[in-house]
C-alpha cells in the first residue's frame, strides 16, 4: 500500500506540473498575471515555512525581505543592471539581514519574537517610504524591464509566467533537498524540542540563525521576481498586511509541510478570484472559509490529510496486532 501511494503521489505530481505548463497557454494577460503572483507568493511563504513551520521561530518579517528583493531588483534593473545581478545581491543583502534579526530569537519566543519582527517589519516600510533618494518614496519606481533569459525576452506575460514557474521549481528543488538534509533534521529537532535538541550536540544558536537567513533570502528571491512581474512598486504592497497573508498561507496550507506553502499561497492568491461572482461578498466569503478552516483543523489543510492518514496507519497496525495471536495459537 505503501509502494502504491508513493507511486500515485508521483502520478499526481506529474499531472500537476504538466497542467501548470500547458493550462495556462489558453489564459489571457490577467489569469496569468495571477498565476505568476501565485509562484511568487509561495517562493516567499516556503521561505517563511521555514523559519516557522520547521524551526518553530515565529516571524512578522517575511513581507520586509519581499520589499527588500524587490526594491533591490527595481533599483539595479532600471539602471541597467541584469536581473541575475540583482537576485545575488538581494540574496545576500535578505541573508544578512535575515541573520542579525535572529539574534532576538536567542533571547525572547513565541509572542515576544513576533513583536521584534514586528517592528522590523515597521522599520523597513518606513525605510521604503521615507528614504527618496534610493526608493523615490511614494512615487515608486515604475518601467522596471523584465529580463531576457538565455536570450529569450519575457516582456510578455507567458514567458514570465515560466520564468516564475521555473524559479518555484528550482528554489522546490533546494528546499526539498535542505529538508532531508542534516540541516533539516536539526531544524525539527529545535522545532521540537531546543533543550533536547542541545543535550544532543545541535548547536541550536546557529541553526536558529540560519533558519531566518535562509527563510530572508527565500524572501528576497521572491522579491526580486515581483518587481518585474508589476513592473512597478511603491512602500504599499510591502506594509505590514504582506507579512500576515505569508503567515496565514503558511498556517493554512499546514505549517511544517513540504506542500503547505503551495495550497496556502493557492487559497489566499487565487480563491478571492474565484469568489468574485459573488461581487462585493467576496472579500466576506473568502475570511469566513479561512476561519472555518482553521477552527476544524489548526494545523491547516495538510493537516486534515496527515491525521487522516495517522488514522489509517492505526487501525492498519491495530487490526494487524488482533491477528497476530490467532496466527500464533493455529500454528502447529
Amino acid at each position: 500500500m505503501t509502494g502504491t501511494m508513493r507511486y500515485l503521489g508521483i502520478a499526481l505530481g506529474v499531472v500537476v506540473i504538466v497542467g501548470l505548463v500547458l493550462v495556462p497557454m489558453n489564459f489571457n494577460r490577467y489569469g496569468l498575471f495571477i498565476l505568476s503572483q501565485w509562484a511568487v507568493m509561495t517562493i516567499a511563504a516556503m521561505g517563511l515555512n521555514l523559519t516557522l513551520g520547521y524551526a518553530g521561530q515565529v516571524s512578522l518579517a517575511q513581507g520586509a525581505f519581499v520589499g527588500i528583493g524587490a526594491y533591490a531588483a527595481a533599483i539595479m534593473t532600471t539602471q541597467g543592471a541584469p536581473l541575475i545581478a540583482a537576485l545575488v545581491v538581494a540574496i545576500i543583502l535578505c541573508f544578512a539581514i535575515g541573520w542579525l534579526l535572529g539574534y532576538p530569537a536567542l533571547r525572547v519566543q513565541h509572542h515576544y519574537l513576533a513583536f521584534v519582527t514586528l517592528a522590523f517589519s515597521t522599520l523597513a516600510f518606513l525605510v521604503f517610504r521615507n528614504e527618496e533618494w534610493l526608493t523615490k518614496g511614494i512615487y515608486g519606481i515604475s518601467n522596471i524591464p523584465r529580463p531576457h533569459v538565455f536570450g529569450f525576452a519575457t516582456n510578455r506575460p507567458l514567458p514570465f509566467y515560466y520564468l516564475c514557474l521555473g524559479s518555484l521549481g528550482l528554489v522546490s528543488l533546494a528546499m526539498w533537498w535542505l529538508i532531508r538534509s542534516p540541516w533539516g533534521r536539526a531544524f525539527l529537532a529545535l522545532r521540537e524540542n531546543p533543550i533536547r535538541a542541545l543535550s544532543l550536540g545541535i548547536d541550536t544558536r546557529r541553526y536558529t540563525l540560519m533558519a531566518f537567513a535562509i527563510g530572508s533570502a527565500l524572501g528576497g528571491v521572491a522579491g526580486t521576481l515581483y518587481a518585474p512581474l508589476t513592473q512597478y512598486i511603491d512602500p504599499v504592497p510591502f506594509n505590514l498586511s504582506l507579512s500576515l497573508d505569508l503567515l496565514m498561507m503558511v498556517i493554512v496550507g499546514g505549517a511544517g509541510f513540504f506542500f503547505g506553502p503551495f495550497l496556502g499561497a493557492m487559497i489566499a492568491v487565487l480563491l478571492p478570484e474565484w469568489l468574485r461572482f459573488t461581487q462585493g461578498y467576496y472579500l466576506m466569503l473568502y475570511a469566513i472559509a479561512v476561519i472555518l478552516l482553521l477552527i476544524y483543523s489548526p494545523t491547516g489543510i495538510l493537516g486534515i490529510l496527515d491525521r487522516y492518514l495517522s488514522e489509517r496507519r492505526t487501525k492498519t497496525a491495530s487490526a494487524l496486532r488482533a491477528v497476530a495471536p490467532s496466527r500464533l495459537e493455529t500454528a502447529p
